[in-house]
């Protein structure tokens, strides 16, 4: 039987989380879902009834594929996953933020932060299904969606490298100031969580912390399906 998703991130390594958006901009969390949960969740992507819009990535040069922004209710475990998720996450991302020199403080639950977000006009749920058949990819972006937005967060690996689909390295490249881009390709197993900057992350330098920008994307899909389930923490305008 599979541990309840809040109780699976909150035994999570979170000084090693916190250690690796630090230190080389991501954290690898090892599963947070069982394969029967990733199954499940992956199917869902075929029913229409699930999900507020779809977008093709090609239509308009996002890349090859599609993906399926979740409508309210979420599914129960995506649902669990967030607000566990943020609640780790927001005392991390707050001390980020004053690292940056910003005034923006997140409130301690989802529930608040999401309040906020809809004051400003941002009630459109973000977790979403993505999937990439043979050849599909994803452009190098930003999940940004308004004007607030929460500076972390997740993807979840739902299928089998290896077994359902060849290729589709996860990539995050790194823009430094005054200085030559570092990138990583990252390939998850079945139901394991990469956490990572929606935009920007603090960098110690000689003088203090400086900003550097983040983007994110998918390399191509040599053979099979691959299906993702995205976490964003912040709702969309």
């Amino acid at each position: 039987m599979e541990t309840d998703p809040a109780t699976t991130i909150d035994a999570l390594d979170w000084p090693a989380i916190e250690h690796g958006l630090r230190g080389i901009g991501y954290a690898a969390c090892g599963p947070v879902l069982a394969p029967a949960t990733c199954r499940t969740l992956a199917a869902l992507y075929d029913d229409d009834r699930r999900f507020r819009s779809t977008v093709d990535m090609a239509r308009y040069r996002f890349g090859e594929g599609q993906y399926r922004y979740f409508a309210r209710p979420l599914p129960d475990p995506v649902a669990q996953l967030r607000q566990a998720l943020y609640r780790r996450l927001a005392p991390i991302a707050n001390r980020m933020a004053a690292d940056m020199g910003l005034e923006v403080r997140y409130p301690r639950s989802l529930k608040a932060y999401l309040r906020e977000c809809h004051a400003a006009g941002q009630e459109r749920p973000t977790p979403l299904l993505l999937r990439y058949d043979a050849g599909g990819y994803n452009c190098l972006h930003q999940d940004l969606y308004g004007d607030l937005r929460f500076p972390l967060q997740a993807v979840i690996q739902l299928s089998r490298p290896g077994d359902d689909f060849a290729g589709g390295e996860f990539l995050l490249v790194e823009q430094r100031p005054r200085a030559q881009s570092i990138g990583h390709a990252l390939n998850p197993r079945q139901g394991e969580m990469i956490v990572f900057p929606v935009a920007e992350r603090p960098v110690r330098g000689a003088r203090g912390f400086y900003r550097t920008k983040m983007r994110h994307g998918v390399s191509q899909v040599r053979a099979g399906t691959r299906m993702t389930l995205g976490l964003i923490l912040h709702d969309a305008a």
